[in-house]
């Protein structure tokens, strides 16, 4: 007998259509920092969440100390309160755990979630990347991750990419599993509706709002009419 990686395995497109579940909350924002920051960042995080909901905040800063970042993340974690968004911090337990954050997300080389759930508690948002594997996605669920992200779904250029995935994902993923999904890179307001109407739970966003002509208020406010481009998908 011949065994297949779900890489190999392709999802019909159509896959999610077959099937009819109950109700799914309506597709929000993640919103992911610029590459880099500096002291002066906080008044554009909060322009950012002037411009409508956002549901988090990842601070993700690569190559950069976790003691630098340390120093950067109060008046940020302030901002995210005060606009009832949570705080999430990239690759590093220790570092979420120092801060008290509201969440960490993982990458498949930044740490297993059992040992997050250990260091964390029960109430910190425990989040990994799954690139384009459902196999990932099913491990990271049973290790007790609270969502799962996968991505990239178009070109990008505020990280390094080797996956991409399809829309297919989204749906087999959601009709499948409650655990909520997150659809990652190169996502803008142009290109994220088939996201959303694959089932996307949240749009990771960075560029698209950072880069925005009109500012970054502009640019979160822009994704406001796809999220309520259809009424929220069946689960």
């Amino acid at each position: 007998m011949t065994d297949f990686t779900d890489e190999e395995l392709a999802l019909d497109p159509h896959f999610a259509d077959q099937f009819q579940t109950g109700f799914r909350p309506a597709c929000q924002l993640y919103l992911i920092s610029p590459p880099a920051i500096d002291a002066d960042f906080a008044p554009r995080l909060t322009q950012a969440l002037e411009g409508g909901k956002v549901a988090a905040f990842q601070l993700r800063l690569k190559g950069v100390d976790d003691h630098a970042i340390a120093a950067l993340a109060p008046p940020l974690q302030a901002i995210c309160a005060e606009h009832e968004v949570a705080f999430i911090v990239n690759d590093s337990i220790g570092l979420a755990k120092r801060l008290g954050a509201d969440g960490v997300h993982l990458g498949q080389e930044d740490g297993d979630p059992r040992d997050a759930r250990k260091q964390l508690g029960p109430n910190v948002q425990i989040g990994v990347t799954c690139h384009d594997s459902r196999h990932l996605a099913m491990e990271a669920g049973e290790a007790g991750a609270d969502y799962v992200a996968f991505g990239a779904f178009f070109p990008t250029t505020t990280k390094e990419t080797l996956h991409r995935a399809e829309p297919s994902i989204l749906g087999w993923w959601t009709t499948l599993f409650e655990l909520p999904c997150v659809a990652i890179g190169g996502v803008t307001a142009e290109n994220a509706g088939p996201l959303v109407m694959a089932g996307a739970d949240f749009l990771a966003v960075s560029s698209a709002v950072w880069d925005h002509p009109e500012g970054p208020k502009a640019g979160v406010a822009a994704f406001a009419d796809v999220l309520a481009s259809k009424p929220p998908p069946p689960r």
